[in-house]
């Protein structure tokens, strides 16, 4: 019997590779996203090359009334979910918080946070019924460290942080493990996001360094899911080798 993973921001980056490992490893997977075409896309691509289920799921997780609703009515056989994924997040600007977009931080902190306890607290009364179920948050290296203009976007990844390891808490003596990974500079997505579709802008971010790749995370986040029951592994900070820190990379050492 397959087991059941649901990954979060599963459209494209490391949501869309987390779900081709785990489909690799024999898990049918839903695929959760606001881009349904793309979650289309996957499914078919996934199902032909693994021979898994995958069920695509148009779902902002910011929604909490279609998060509830959703997750609640899941179709038979896809109710018992063993992982969960909380992949969906995004940065969006660059601007000193005297300067900030008040209606990017309402996305960050709905989508980083609130996005990540709606889906959470959907999916944790049945893993806590069968007592069994791995939780990974994906979080960032900017949890751990600030960067200017990152205010709030650190904000909210050091939340992950901090919620990942009062779940943990709250779970003691139930066999649920809850999983941080922390990655740096990934390329995906993320900075096209951040600068509204700006491409050239976004390529500038990964110039002169060889940032991790999606398929790097996803890696590490199967690497947490599949290791004995027993063992948790609570936080992985995951970097480029030519990264040191949030400031400090190959490209700019000779400032520091």
């Amino acid at each position: 019997m397959h087991k059941i993973a649901l990954i979060t921001g599963a459209s494209s980056g490391i949501g869309k590779a987390t779900a081709e490992i785990l489909a690799k490893n024999g898990y049918n997977v839903i695929i959760s996203a606001r881009r349904l075409e793309r979650l289309i896309e996957i499914q078919k691509q996934l199902e032909e090359k693994y021979k898994v289920e995958v069920l695509p799921l148009k779902l902002d997780v910011r929604d909490r009334d279609a998060v509830e609703d959703y997750l609640s009515n899941l179709p038979d056989g896809w109710k018992e979910i063993d992982v969960l994924v909380n992949n969906a997040g995004l940065s969006k600007g660059l601007e000193k918080l005297q300067d900030g977009k008040i209606d990017n931080w309402e996305v960050m902190i709905d989508t980083n946070i609130k996005g990540l306890l709606y889906i959470t607290r959907a999916i944790l009364p049945s893993m806590i019924k069968r007592n069994s179920g791995t939780i990974v948050n994906i979080s960032s290296i900017a949890g751990h460290e600030t960067y200017p203009g990152g205010n709030v976007y650190c904000a909210t990844k050091s939340a992950v942080l901090h919620l990942s390891k009062a779940l943990r808490m709250d779970l003691v003596g139930t066999n649920i493990r809850v999983v941080s990974i922390d990655p740096g500079m990934v390329e995906t997505e993320f900075s096209i996001v951040r600068f509204d579709g700006d491409k050239e802008r976004a390529a500038k971010v990964y110039e002169g360094i060889t940032p991790l790749t999606a398929e790097d995370v996803a890696e590490a986040v199967w690497f947490a899911i599949s290791r004995p029951p027993h063992v948790t592994v609570e936080d992985m900070v995951l970097m480029p080798t030519q990264q040191a820190s949030v400031l400090l990379t190959v490209k700019n050492y000779k400032k520091f």
